[in-house]
């Protein structure tokens, strides 16, 4: 008997989880402003496209955050219009209205904003107080509105933080009640050093949506620092949640956390998803080629697990 062409899970659905995920590809943005070089623009260019060829329907493209913070999306006005016209949404990072004038003159059409649950975070990232911070996005994503542009709105530290620990729910609660209120269109939970655990997750998400906030409102960014990336997507999924982040061939570390993984891997999420049935319209196949193809690029092999062992498997 021959093998077949790509080793895949068995599908075996689970009740109580959605038929169809949305994957919110960070990988460009996200991961690759982590890396100590500069990517060349033309390889992130065709980075994007490629993860647009692979099924992915919405890629962050870059960040349009002074070049003195970011050294490494510097380019973002040459690598916008170099992705513009391929047929998927391509949110960028927005952190002021400066950044909201640069983005919108070439024709951006989805920006985010990133704020902080914590004080501490808020004042090392943002040099300023959670309130200050609020305060500083809101003329941004209400210029954004008016010209009918989604905004999305980051929320780091959700679930701990490195200089004050734990973070109560109802402090996360407050603030994202608070992007919402002035017009952010859907929230993106950020366990930004990866100390999330399932239970954690859901009562997280249930003080949400007992405080009003829809289920659909809401998108989950979790990092692998200790192995709970998956778990908690699931937990998350399971209480209606179908939006997650995640970033091609893990890309991406967090600066906050000793040995920090890093982002979740776009593809562990799709094989954990394939073998339970839920759609995302990926081809795990030419995603993990997009990976590979990257991680050589960057000259190192690809953190993901389901990368190594799918590329391990095709030599």
């Amino acid at each position: 008997m021959n093998a077949p062409e790509l080793n895949l899970p068995m599908t075996v659905p689970a009740e109580g989880l959605p038929a169809r995920v949305r994957i919110h590809e960070v990988g460009a943005r996200d991961g690759l402003q982590n890396e100590q070089a500069t990517v060349p623009t033309e390889v992130k260019a065709e980075f994007v496209r490629r993860l647009a060829d692979a099924g992915l329907t919405t890629i962050e493209a870059t960040s349009f955050v002074h070049p003195k913070w970011v050294p490494q999306l510097a380019d973002a006005e040459r690598l916008f219009p170099a992705v513009a016209g391929l047929p998927v949404d391509l949110p960028v990072l927005v952190p002021n209205e400066r950044g909201l004038d640069r983005a919108l003159a070439l024709g951006a059409r989805r920006v985010a904003v990133f704020a902080s649950a914590t004080e501490s975070f808020a004042k090392a990232n943002l040099n300023r107080t959670v309130d200050e911070a609020l305060a500083m996005f809101e003329p941004v994503v209400s210029r954004a509105k008016a010209q009918d542009v989604h905004v999305r709105g980051y929320l780091s530290m959700c679930f701990g933080d490195p200089w004050e620990g734990a973070v109560p729910v109802p402090q996360v609660v407050k603030v994202c009640r608070a992007l919402l209120d002035m017009g952010c269109d859907e929230l993106s939970l950020g366990d930004t050093i990866g100390v999330a655990t399932p239970g954690h997750v859901e009562a997280l998400l249930r003080e949400l949506t007992g405080a009003g906030v829809p289920v659909e409102a809401l998108g989950v960014h979790f990092h692998d620092t200790y192995g709970q990336a998956l778990s908690n997507t699931l937990a998350a999924l399971r209480l209606g949640v179908t939006t997650v982040d995640a970033s091609a061939g893990g890309l991406g570390g967090c600066p906050y956390a000793k040995s920090a993984t890093g982002n979740l891997a776009t593809e562990d999420l799709v094989w954990m998803l394939r073998g339970l049935g839920i759609d995302t319209g990926v081809d795990l196949g030419r995603l993990v080629a997009t990976s590979a193809w990257m991680a050589s690029e960057l000259g190192r092999p690809s953190p993901s697990r389901t990368v190594r062992a799918l590329s391990h498997q095709e030599q």
